[in-house]
């Protein structure tokens, strides 16, 4: 009997480890370990645990700054770097072209906050940065992004320029199947950012942040500033 119980314990040891470790490394931008650790508690057991955020928006703790300089390529060719964007805001989704579901489910929320903007949109350019480069050249993303907005700019760059981008922003992804397979998915993690004229993340929202909640943040934050003459 003692065996057992010492067994039992060994395993269940185990299992909140492995747990941990893996809360930890899968950690999304701006979510502390607690809320992260009792979200993938609440996945197990089936329970819907509420988390401590307004309208699916993710609080940066004091100290975290998301964003900063980067150097890609749009979707015309045109080398651009973050000095190009200088007197915008923007709302940044990172994914890839053979997204089958969740990037064009996140592409279409963008479009449709920008059309709810209204005039304000005019201050705002919603950007996809590939996390997939090797297969994202400027001339499929300009075809994609066409599908979604007008206004939709798509960024791919050398692999160097994405892993760089990406730690900006604190952005995971990591090919899904064998690193050799030519027809392969991308894990990645999912999150829209509302960046500032200054190039930092002001906002955060998450794949389940409603629409027209996400649109009247950026209005009010767009309200709040005097755009840059």
């Amino acid at each position: 009997m003692l065996k057992v119980i010492r067994y039992s314990v060994a395993v269940l040891l185990a299992a909140i480890f492995g747990l941990w470790a893996h809360v930890w490394f899968t950690l999304a931008p701006g979510q502390s370990f607690a809320d992260a650790f009792g979200q993938r508690l609440a996945q197990i057991f089936g329970q819907d645990m509420q988390l401590p955020s307004a309208a699916g928006v993710v609080q940066l703790p004091p100290g975290i700054s998301l964003g900063g300089a980067f150097s890609l390529t749009r979707q015309d060719g045109v080398a651009v770097t973050e000095r190009d964007y200088a007197s915008q805001w923007m709302l940044i989704y990172f994914g890839f072209t053979f997204c089958p579901d969740v990037c064009p489910t996140e592409l279409g929320r963008m479009a449709d906050v920008m059309d709810m903007l209204g005039p304000l949109a005019g201050r705002v350019t919603p950007v996809l940065i590939t996390i997939d480069p090797e297969r994202d050249r400027p001339d499929n993303l300009a075809d994609y992004v066409s599908r979604f907005h007008p206004r939709l700019q798509g960024l791919t760059g050398t692999t160097e320029q994405i892993a760089a981008v990406a730690r900006q922003f604190r952005v995971f992804y990591a090919r899904a199947n064998s690193p050799n397979a030519t027809d392969y998915l991308m894990d990645h993690s999912s999150f829209i950012y509302l960046v500032g004229p200054d190039n930092r993340v002001r906002s955060l929202f998450r794949p389940d942040t409603a629409v027209d909640g996400m649109a009247r943040m950026i209005i009010g934050q767009l309200r709040a500033t005097t755009p840059t003459q």
